[in-house]
């Protein structure tokens, strides 16, 4: 057993001897990891199609051309939906476990994909992107939790980031599918209704996938259990995994006598823990990531590109560079810690807000004293600052996505006790929707009473005060168990005389 002391924690924590293993150690937690993750792709295609179906939805309904809110509303819809299905997601995964969630999840999505699809009228149509919503709403409080209950705590950050690589996968292959129908009669029915097979794909393998362990043990199923552990552990770890969890388990049995949402605020170490969790996954979406995916082609738009085609052609380079700046992050998160990684990705986030916003004041600049230099691109209009914009726009997302993409799942995957894994789960993930639809409902309406330069200058204040956050409240976690994590939050909680914790009492 050694000692080792965590920044962002005033105290010593016990922690022990840590293994080298790789993410590919284990083909068995890699499949379980990739076929979860599904949920995640389901997330990132439905992030990124409804950015580019929104151009086509515009020209088929004249009222959502006609209507800013209208089309945010579309927009938004899966989000609300979202913020309903990460509330609950908790509950359910608790009461009925992981794969069952899971479950669930495919089944709603693939009817919200049908009726978006067959959708008359853009009312019918949100109503199929409220279903949607249910659908990522459970699954993203689901994927993460299952994903770090199956994997060993020395590359639990990895496996869990591999959900959010999912995600950008989802938005990137959701721009291929753009492109591929943008001359198809019926262009946006296709691009979302295509959305149902990953999830109908995930429901059939989620079939021969075996409960969480840690929720088998929980619900006294030991051999179901024993048996799944076996799989992930070789021999010479099992039995040291069964007592931990035999450890962890007879706590959690005593703590939780059906733990409700209100709980969560009355012990000091659970605040602090929530604090931290549900502060990150609110950062990560007022630092503007899902303003960047769901709006890119309008951005790209804003900046003077007016051809849809091309709008889609430089969202896709965006979207690429999501998926590639996620796995880096994978490879980085259990090397450079969680806290470090975030707030080097913060820096860099500030960095390129900044860029993004002097573009569009100069764009405006120009264009207000008709100095304007236009280029003719394949019949599109584009100007110099115009370019500058879209290389903001990609080192925004080779910053964001390393860090701020991953670190809130996989810290919210990891800092809850078992008795309140679920629940507090789903309230992060709800936080994180709740913001998602703050931000997605507002954008457009902002851009009309600030201006884009103004809006991008708004989120790059909001990137300063999260990297404050990050550096006062959130403690590094890499490589630790459940176990040693939970010791932490109580050591953060009780032990030092830091003011800043005695704000929270």
């Amino acid at each position: 057993m050694t000692i080792q002391s965590f920044p962002g924690s005033s105290g010593i924590i016990d922690a022990s001897p840590k293994r080298d293993i790789s993410y590919f150690s284990n083909f068995y937690v890699l499949g379980l990891t990739l076929t979860a993750g599904i949920g995640g792709f389901l997330f990132g295609y439905d992030t990124g199609v409804i950015s580019g179906a929104l151009l086509y939805i515009r020209d088929d309904f004249a009222a959502v051309a006609e209507n800013n809110v209208l089309q945010e509303t579309i927009v938004s819809m899966a989000i609300a939906g979202a913020i309903i299905g990460a509330a609950g997601g908790g509950w359910v995964n608790d009461a009925y476990g992981r794969k069952k969630a899971t479950l669930l999840a495919d089944i709603i999505f693939a009817i919200g994909s049908v009726v978006m699809c067959a959708a008359p009228d853009p009312y019918v149509l949100i109503f199929g992107r409220l279903l949607v919503g249910l659908g990522i709403g459970i699954a993203s409080v689901t994927a993460p939790v299952y994903i770090s209950e199956a994997s060993p705590s020395e590359i639990r950050g990895g496996l869990v980031g591999m959900n959010v690589l999912m995600i950008t996968g989802g938005q990137f292959l959701s721009y291929l599918v753009n492109l591929a129908f943008t001359e198809v009669p019926g262009t946006w029915r296709w691009m979302l209704g295509v959305a149902a097979l990953p999830a109908i794909i995930q429901f059939f393998l989620m079939l021969f996938l075996p409960e969480s362990p840690r929720w088998l043990y929980l619900k006294n199923e030991k051999p179901q259990a024993i048996a799944v552990l076996a799989k992930i552990y070789g021999s010479d770890r099992l039995e040291e995994e069964i007592d931990i969890l035999a450890v962890a388990s007879e706590e959690a049995f005593c703590s939780k006598n059906n733990v409700r949402y209100l709980d969560v605020f009355k012990s000091k170490e659970m605040r602090l823990a929530f604090l931290a969790g549900a502060g990150l996954q609110a950062f990560q979406q007022f630092t503007g990531i899902n303003t960047v995916m769901y709006y890119s082609p309008t951005i790209v738009q804003m900046a003077g590109f007016t051809s849809n085609q091309l709008a889609l052609l430089l969202s896709l380079i965006v979207a690429a560079m999501n998926a590639a700046g996620t796995i880096v992050g994978i490879f980085l998160i259990d090397r450079c810690g969680r806290r470090r990684l975030t707030l080097s990705s913060l820096s860099g986030v500030i960095i390129s807000l900044l860029i993004l916003s002097g573009a569009f004041f100069l764009q405006s600049s120009e264009l207000n004293s008709g100095l304007c230099e236009v280029q003719t691109l394949h019949g599109t209009c584009g100007t110099s600052l115009g370019w500058i914009a879209v290389l903001g726009l990609a080192l925004y997302i080779a910053f964001f996505s390393p860090g701020m993409g991953p670190v809130p799942w996989a810290v919210n995957s990891e800092i809850y006790p078992e008795a309140y894994r679920g629940v507090c789960g789903g309230m992060s993930a709800t936080v994180n929707w709740v913001s998602n639809l703050i931000v997605s409902q507002t954008f457009l309406s902002l851009v009309t009473v600030v201006g884009t330069g103004g809006t991008f200058l708004i989120i790059a204040g909001v990137a300063v005060v999260a990297f404050i956050f990050v550096a006062l409240f959130v403690p590094e976690t890499k490589g630790l168990s459940f176990e040693e994590v939970e010791r932490l939050w109580k050591e953060r909680a009780w032990g030092g005389e830091d003011v800043r914790r005695g704000l929270l009492v």
